[in-house]
């Protein structure tokens, strides 16, 4: 009996991966390299299932994904963001695990085929790896100890990368979990949620992700408009996290509230180098006091987070930062 066919005989004959492809006006090019990347993957037929999930772009690229046959499931929506179209695409899946790919990004063949060996043969409810910007990545040949930690011990214990393509995961671990699709930042929300159902993580070197960084990409605006609704959707997000948290278990809600710190760090960052505004910066910090946010909890979770929660407490901090934090790239 072949792997393939173990594997579908554990799973019901359900795919072992599914690849949620959300588009949404970016060049059919782009598409076509990131479907490419997926096809090329070492999956039979029967061990995958590809679904462009189409958020409503202006032109229908239906006729461009004709030279893929059955290989890809496409279905259309209306434009609804992010959040609704990967739903959308958690809803259709049927693999016993599943991965997020952006149209305009890929996956590196060679280094996600580790994370593919992973899910093969020792079953884990989650897969993480890591992510480049540069298209000549070298393949990473280092044999690493790849040992299960259960979610809330991973978050206790590091600092999470929120991006939902940042890992694959066991669809079954996600039970009625879905990505908020009132705001951006939704994998924020959606992550660390996740991963605290996870029972085994592995956490990989593999560089299995590429994040194409160009100018009309919607988390690149420089819109004034656009910096304003990101930094309160991040509220928003950190808001429900923290009301979340305390509904939750001591062990997990420690593991969550680490995860809360690191983001109202991020957050009144961004706040700085967006607006480098001072009374935008006191207002937005009077309104996490008021939710028992700030002060930021004392803790050296990172040498970042320890300096920046103490200079963020004093006028004279306050004042430090706003002269001397640099401009960020604007990523999710």
């Amino acid at each position: 009996m072949t792997m393939a066919e173990t594997m579908d005989n554990k799973s019901g004959n359900r795919p072992l991966m599914s690849f949620v492809v959300t588009y949404h006006n970016e060049d059919i090019s782009m598409l076509r390299e990131c479907l490419t990347s997926i096809l090329s993957l070492s999956l039979s037929k029967a061990e995958k299932e590809v679904i462009v999930v189409d958020d409503g772009s202006d032109i229908c690229p239906m006729n461009e994904l004709m030279e893929y046959g059955d290989n890809v499931i496409y279905v259309r929506k209306p434009n609804g963001g992010l959040g609704s179209a990967r739903n959308l695409g958690i809803t259709i899946a049927t693999g016993t695990y599943m991965q997020f790919v952006d149209a305009d990004d890929y996956l590196i063949t060679a280094e996600y085929e580790r994370c593919l060996d992973v899910a093969r043969y020792k079953n884990p409810d989650m897969v993480m790896f890591n992510f480049t910007r540069n298209n000549k990545v070298e393949q990473n040949m280092t044999v690493v100890d790849e040992t299960p930690v259960a979610g809330v011990d991973f978050m206790r214990q590091n600092n999470l990368r929120g991006t939902s393509w940042g890992y694959l995961f066991k669809k079954d671990v996600i039970h009625n979990l879905r990505f908020p699709a009132d705001i951006v930042h939704e994998d924020e929300e959606f992550t660390p949620q996740l991963v605290l159902r996870c029972e085994r993580i592995f956490s990989l070197d593999s560089v299995a992700y590429f994040y194409r960084v160009h100018s009309n990409r919607i988390t690149t605006s420089n819109d004034n408009r656009w910096k304003l609704r990101r930094l309160d959707d991040t509220e928003t997000v950190i808001m429900r996290l923290h009301r979340r948290s305390d509904t939750l278990p001591y062990e997990e809600r420690q593991a969550l509230r680490r995860r809360i710190a690191q983001l109202t760090m991020d957050y009144l960052h961004n706040v700085i180098v967006l607006t480098r505004s001072r009374r935008f910066l006191d207002e937005r910090i009077e309104t996490l006091e008021r939710e028992g946010l700030f002060p930021l909890p004392e803790k050296a979770y990172t040498r970042k987070y320890a300096i920046f929660s103490k200079m963020v407490k004093t006028s004279v901090g306050r004042n430090i930062l706003l002269a001397t934090l640099p401009i960020i790239s604007h990523r999710k």
